[in-house]
């Protein structure tokens, strides 16, 4: 069902990594095919090595910075910057500067009420000494 989601409706939802602002996804929106996310990462904290079978997703980063890891390789994300990432890639985000970032995240497709599957993988060799 088409809705529109004022900054007031965003549920949101805290994690020991962060803030995600679920602005659609199934179980607000009604999504079948796309879940987005504001997502915030405090100085020193990040989202830790995971993937998504079967889903697809774009970070685009909108304030402050983070050091994005594809599998092994990494690089500094800064406002405007974004990555793509392919179904089933480890991948981690990661606050490493003086201030808080804010992150638009689009996953797809959508999977359950939550919008999406997540397979943590960071206490597995390679991820768990990476950094």
């Amino acid at each position: 069902m088409s809705a529109f989601i004022k900054q007031a409706d965003v549920e949101q939802e805290q994690f020991d990594w962060g803030t995600i602002g679920w602005r659609c996804r199934p179980a607000n929106a009604g999504a079948r095919r796309l879940v987005v996310m504001d997502v915030t990462l405090e100085p020193g904290e990040g989202h830790d090595f995971h993937r998504h079978d079967g889903q697809e997703e774009m970070i685009i980063v909108k304030q402050g910075e983070v050091t994005q890891f594809l599998e092994r390789d990494s690089s500094t994300l800064r406002p405007g910057d974004s990555v793509y990432i392919d179904e089933g890639v480890v991948h981690a985000s990661f606050n490493e500067g003086s201030e808080t970032a804010h992150l638009q995240v689009v996953i797809g497709p959508s999977r359950g009420d939550g919008g999406y599957d997540l397979v943590d993988v960071s206490a597995e060799e390679p991820w768990a000494s990476l950094r």
